[in-house]
């Protein structure tokens, strides 16, 4: 629920009734949401907004008359109220997502390929739109991109790094498209390790994404391939159908992609990358899980903890969804919890200081 204990108040805006119907159901199967009104298209949209001042407004991308994105641009311009969009699995529909997240949407859901299988992700649907409500509560907003205030949690245990890092190895869900634009641009040319990421977006998305990203950074950041090179300053994103394991090579982290299934309801997954990266790199290995529901990545923490690495979580106050995170730390394998604004700054300095480096 949103501050004052009453129900989530949420706009449903689609061209089709079908996907109306069926997200508006889906949201309501929650006993703190309610969804106010539905909306045939943008214009529709922005006049139910007008009046009944949702707290979210989950918005379709592709529309007729006023598209996705120009209502967007209205809805978070003029009433500043948080938008998680509903994209299609096409390279257009990826697009335009990825754009409206430069635009100021909070989040995106991806509808499956038939209505049918809406209620795969309910709770994905239902997570971020509780996500959203509570943005509007608590946080800032700087630019398009949703922040909270920060503060520094102290780590668990006196961290001690046993470098020199080598790799960092880096887990992302939901939230993390708009965590991981914030910090990696403030990664330097010249950062000494390689970066590898597995942020869970579907195969049409994970190219484009690791575009839009390259265009912000000073570190080159590409959809990885079986073979590619994760050197000093440069960056690799798992692709969205498959698993992303590293090779250790004198010259970088080489990648290695297999297809093998979902681990933990996720191919890419983040376990699977955190313990490759504890099996080739051991204590040259630095592990950090960021924003995202669930608790992929927490048993690869672990392994990158026992094999001497450095583990690293984002904190509660700064992530979209606090699952990942809090599995992790729960299971006593995060060393350090740091803010989303002090992450880059917080990496630059342990994976280069010298008096950290053995």
């Amino acid at each position: 629920m949103v501050a004052n204990g009453r129900k989530i108040k949420v706009l449903v805006v689609d061209d089709s009734a079908v996907m109306r119907k069926l997200v508006s159901n889906l949201l309501e199967r929650d006993a703190e949401i309610e969804v106010v009104a539905t909306a045939i298209d943008g214009t529709f949209a922005i006049n139910k907004v007008d009046q009944l001042r949702p707290d979210v407004v989950t918005l379709d991308v592709n529309m007729p008359r006023m598209d996705g994105l120009t209502a967007l641009q209205q809805i978070v311009s003029r009433y500043a109220i948080p938008v998680v969009m509903l994209s299609s699995l096409t390279t257009t529909g990826a697009r335009l997502t990825l754009q409206s997240l430069e635009m100021g949407a909070f989040d995106f859901v991806c509808k499956p390929k038939g209505s049918s299988q809406m209620g795969d992700v309910a709770d994905e649907l239902i997570e971020k739109v509780k996500a959203a409500a509570r943005s509007r509560d608590m946080r800032e907003v700087t630019g398009p991109l949703i922040l909270p205030p920060v503060h520094r949690t102290g780590p668990l245990r006196d961290p001690t790094i046993r470098g020199p890092i080598k790799l960092v190895a880096i887990g992302a869900s939901s939230g993390g498209p708009h965590a991981l634009r914030y910090m990696l641009p403030k990664i330097p040319a010249d950062f000494p390790a390689g970066i590898v990421i597995v942020q869970h977006m579907p195969e049409s998305f994970t190219a484009l994404f690791a575009k839009w990203l390259d265009e912000i950074c000073a570190i080159k950041v590409r959809e990885a391939r079986d073979g590619s090179l994760a050197t000093a300053g440069s960056a690799l994103i798992a692709p969205g159908n498959a698993h992303l394991t590293v090779r250790k090579r004198p010259t970088g982290a080489e990648a290695a992609l297999e297809r093998t299934g979902p681990v933990n309801g996720h191919m890419p997954s983040v376990d699977v990358l955190f313990r490759s990266a504890a099996q080739e790199y051991g204590d040259q290995a630095a592990a950090l899980i960021m924003t995202g529901m669930g608790g992929d990545g927490a048993e690869g923490m672990g392994a990158v903890r026992r094999a001497g690495g450095h583990t690293i979580a984002q904190d509660k106050d700064s992530c979209t969804i606090f699952g990942m995170p809090r599995v992790a730390i729960n299971k006593g394998y995060v060393e350090q919890v740091v803010s989303l604004e002090e992450l880059a700054q917080y990496l630059i300095s342990n994976v280069s200081a010298p008096a950290n480096r053995r």
